[in-house]
């Protein structure tokens, strides 16, 4: 039997125990400086370059809402942020490992506080829909070199972001591979800079449903209308267009609809390597580390994501090794019904595989 004065003194160990690990975080915190690791060695941790972090900081440091702790400073904040998109570990994880010095409350708050920060100030800014004319005619060429189909400026596909099923509606976020999950919608073009990301449907959202109410499709729609012939190639998924050209539903071997398939997949193969880079770089968004959070808050990182791609982009921020990029969660939607012969689409896309011979 555990007496009274066993009591006290474990109480009184746990106390202890408790007070030293707070002034070990506090040391760590007031004493690391993240700035002064290798170059290497920070990419490694925190998937931007310091040049990179740096811009992010300045553009987010006067724009916290929430008071934490005047001990969690701007950069203690992000570098926290980062290292959940670049890792996806528990909380706990996160805050203990890499000299951050943060107990898991501590970062559950910096990431309540970082995400719609991040999300408001850096998205709009990575991520833009529009191309200036000298963009588009690079990509077009860019893409044409590739694949040989004139006007393209971008391709698009889907991944799923594998989560925790969800306390509403989770029927709806159960994709049919099995798992739970969001169907995020994602565009780049020629350089791998995502133009376009919709993280908003639960996984069992068909492509063809996603893209029909996607503002990337009434931008090029409007384009169109105003005399630009730009196009983007999508797979079997999605609803053939003249603003989206998709592979020949039936193709035999050594034909022209055969050949307008390959050169459709040597163009289009840009956006899985894109996804693949996207996801090898923030490993939050593996289907593997189902994340635990709403789905609102899951699209919000997922935006945040593809504007820290960007970013590497941007500055030119090596992307992983050949070895490491792979293809997760990414299989073929149901093909979608095609629009039958004489469409806009068909027509276009008839054209151009005549055209190849």
């Amino acid at each position: 039997m555990i007496s009274n004065i066993d009591l006290f003194f474990e109480e009184s160990y746990n106390v202890e125990q408790r007070a030293s690990l707070l002034r070990q975080r506090r040391f760590i915190r007031d004493y690391s400086n993240p700035m002064e690791l290798p170059p290497t060695v920070f990419i490694a941790n925190f998937r931007l370059s310091k040049d990179a972090f740096m811009h992010v900081l300045d553009k987010i440091k006067d724009n916290f809402h929430c008071r934490l702790s005047s001990s969690v400073t701007p950069m203690l904040k992000l570098c926290c942020a980062l290292r959940f998109f670049a890792h996806g570990s528990y909380q706990q994880a996160i805050g203990n490992e890499f000299q951050l010095g943060l107990a898991q409350p501590t970062v559950s708050l910096v990431l309540k506080e970082m995400l719609p920060t991040l999300e408001r100030v850096i998205c709009t800014a990575a991520i833009n829909i529009e191309m200036s004319e000298e963009e588009k005619q690079e990509a077009k060429r860019k893409f044409f070199i590739k694949s040989g189909i004139p006007n393209v400026i971008g391709c698009v596909d889907g991944t799923h972001i594998g989560i925790y099923a969800p306390s509403e509606n989770r029927h709806l976020y159960l994709n049919r591979k099995g798992f739970y999950s969001i169907n995020a919608m994602i565009a780049c073009d020629h350089n791998m800079t995502i133009r376009y990301v919709d993280a908003r449907y639960a996984g069992s959202t068909h492509d063809s449903f996603v893209w029909n109410n996607s503002t990337l499709k009434t931008y090029l729609e409007d384009n169109q209308l105003s005399g630009d012939n730009s196009i983007y190639l999508g797979d079997s998924g999605y609803p053939l267009s003249s603003c989206l050209l998709t592979p020949f539903r039936i193709a035999q071997s050594g034909t022209r609809e055969s050949l307008f398939n390959k050169k459709h997949a040597k163009g289009r193969n840009i956006i899985e390597r894109t996804i693949g880079v996207l996801k090898c770089r923030f490993r939050c968004l593996l289907s593997d580390n189902k994340m635990r959070y709403d789905p609102d808050k899951v699209k919000t990182i997922v935006n945040i994501c593809c504007a820290l791609h960007n970013i590497c982009k941007q500055f030119r921020i090596s992307d992983p090794d050949e070895a490491d990029i792979f293809t997760d969660a990414l299989f073929p939607s149901e093909p979608s019904n095609e629009d039958g012969n004489g469409t806009p689409g068909e027509r276009r896309r008839r054209q151009i595989a005549d055209a190849l011979v």
